[in-house]
């Protein structure tokens, strides 16, 4: 089943969300990561569609959602953003599955709204991930020497290639549509706040800084979070210690996965993610 896209305002700001699946069924908030959007999820979100109402929003600064000059690319905004959003659709209860920095989103919504939430999935992130990791200097790296624009869809590719050298085809095609336009001088550019977000991610958040810890130890609802079997993002000993902190809370690996677990292997992760919004 292919979305349908909506427009709404939140947070001020003009912000695109797809739907899939009916009205009638449990709904599903699916939350893409930093660099990442709505579109990410479609291969889930459409077999999930059969049994629930998946909806994902574009995140402010990326693909069809406006930018925020203010530059506001923090947890607790974004955060405040799907509170409007569920607010806005009537969602009473639901599920979330959030990746990396989505998943921070999940933790702290779930946190924050016990009487929302019915289950918890997290993908690739738990405490710690953003600020010591490898995968946090990695993407810090990454973030401080990303082109503004492209002067062919091939160099956008390689570029791709370059940062995610085991990225799927399938997954590079949808990166590639969703999140580059091409500008009136024929160059390639990105449809997310390249330079925003990075000065937000690496300047620090001492707006929206939020514990993750924290979080954890305040989920009430069942929570699982996978983690990509070859990620440098998330640490096992994070994920046992999590499991310790929170008797709610339970991990696994997606095999033959890095950090994109939905992306590397989204027949493992599929199943999993149906497995545990079912159980129960």
């Amino acid at each position: 089943m292919s979305p349908t896209s909506h427009v709404t305002t939140l947070g001020g700001l003009k912000a695109r969300y797809l739907r899939w699946g009916s009205g009638d069924r449990p709904a599903v908030l699916m939350l893409h990561g930093l660099r990442s959007y709505a579109h990410t999820w479609a291969p889930v979100a459409e077999e999930l569609s059969a049994d629930y109402l998946v909806v994902a929003p574009d995140f402010r600064g990326r693909g069809d959602s406006e930018w925020d000059p203010a530059r506001n690319y923090y947890a607790s905004t974004y955060v405040a953003d799907v509170e409007e959003l569920a607010a806005e659709l009537g969602l009473g209860r639901f599920g979330i599955v959030g990746h990396s920095m989505g998943g921070t989103v999940g933790y702290v919504y779930a946190a924050a709204h016990p009487e929302q939430v019915t289950r918890l999935i997290v993908e690739d992130i738990g405490p710690g991930s953003s600020t010591g990791t490898a995968g946090a200097e990695r993407l810090r790296h990454e973030m401080r020497s990303t082109p503004l624009s492209f002067g062919s869809w091939e160099a956008a590719s390689r570029y791709w290639r370059g940062i995610r050298p085991g990225i799927t085809e399938a997954a590079l095609a949808s990166r590639l549509e969703h999140t580059l336009r091409q500008a009136a001088g024929g160059r390639w550019e990105w449809k997310l706040d390249v330079a925003g977000i990075a000065a937000a991610r690496l300047g620090g958040d001492p707006a929206g800084q939020v514990d993750l810890w924290d979080c954890v130890e305040a989920l009430r609802c069942p929570t699982l979070v996978l983690r990509g079997a070859e990620t440098d993002f998330l640490p096992v000993a994070v994920c046992a210690e999590m499991a310790v902190r929170q008797p709610r809370l339970s991990w696994a690996e997606v095999p033959g996965a890095g950090h994109y677990a939905h992306d590397d292997n989204p027949g493992y992760f599929l199943r999993a993610v149906r497995d545990f919004l079912g159980a129960g």
